[in-house]
């Protein structure tokens, strides 16, 4: 005969241990919703477990769809001089919509919600004004700085850090004759969908920060995994300036 007691304890753990992980995949969601995109070694840091540990949670909740993995380049300021934007993608992970699902969207309602209503008070300037403001103070502490000469580029890869503080995980790389800020995450994604003003704004607070006339590439709000800018570096010539040449 087995032992009646034994089993029962053993039961008791499985159960206890479930439990537990469930309880901690459900900080791991937390922490992802207040900081990421972050780092396996981050979550584990913040939770005082180990890395192998986290990633055993963090592989059921990529499974279950609840994350999702960003390769993020990780940004130096010795990138700032080289433009090489070279090194080793950093696997971070962040919160899908059906991760986001999980805490509801009261906040995301009563944001739309307002904006609404403001909008039907000033129309759509009056929400662009407000985005405007909103952004500006998020990039405040970026200011080119006249007494060293920063460039165009320099400057983006300062606004590109401080929006990565902000969780909207941006990087900044060369592309072409210009440079790109991507933002790998948005935390008004689904305000932002139904109010594009937001979108609007953020372009023009870009534009007037650089001195440069930006292009937005994609958008989150509309549906691509990723916000891209272009910020060119090298003035394009027109038709009739080249055959000058």
């Amino acid at each position: 005969m087995g032992d009646p007691q034994g089993a029962a304890a053993a039961h008791m753990a499985v159960k206890e241990s479930r439990s537990t992980d469930g309880d901690t995949r459900r900080q791991v969601l937390l922490l992802l919703l207040r900081d990421g995109p972050v780092t396996a070694s981050y979550l584990g840091e913040r939770l005082g477990l180990s890395t192998a540990g986290i990633r055993r949670h963090l592989d059921i909740l990529v499974e279950e769809q609840l994350t999702e993995v960003v390769e993020r380049r990780p940004v130096s300021r010795s990138r700032m001089h080289s433009g090489s934007g070279r090194g080793r993608p950093a696997k971070h992970f962040r919160l899908t919509d059906r991760g986001r699902a999980q805490f509801g969207h009261a906040y995301d309602k009563l944001a739309s919600e307002a904006l609404t209503a403001l909008r039907s008070a000033g129309g759509s300037e009056a929400v662009k004004s407000f985005a405007k403001a909103r952004f500006e103070r998020i990039i405040a502490e970026v200011r080119p700085s006249v007494d060293a000469a920063e460039s165009v580029e320099e400057v983006a890869r300062k606004l590109a850090e401080t929006l990565d503080k902000h969780g909207y995980a941006a990087t900044m790389d060369r592309a072409g004759q210009g440079v790109q800020i991507c933002q790998h995450h948005c935390p008004v994604a689904q305000v932002a969908a139904e109010h594009p003003e937001l979108c609007e704004a953020e372009q023009e607070v870009f534009s007037a920060l650089l001195g440069k006339h930006v292009q937005p590439l994609a958008s989150i709000a509309d549906g691509h995994g990723i916000c891209t800018t272009n910020i060119p570096l090298t003035p394009v010539k027109t038709i009739t300036e080249r055959s000058e040449l």
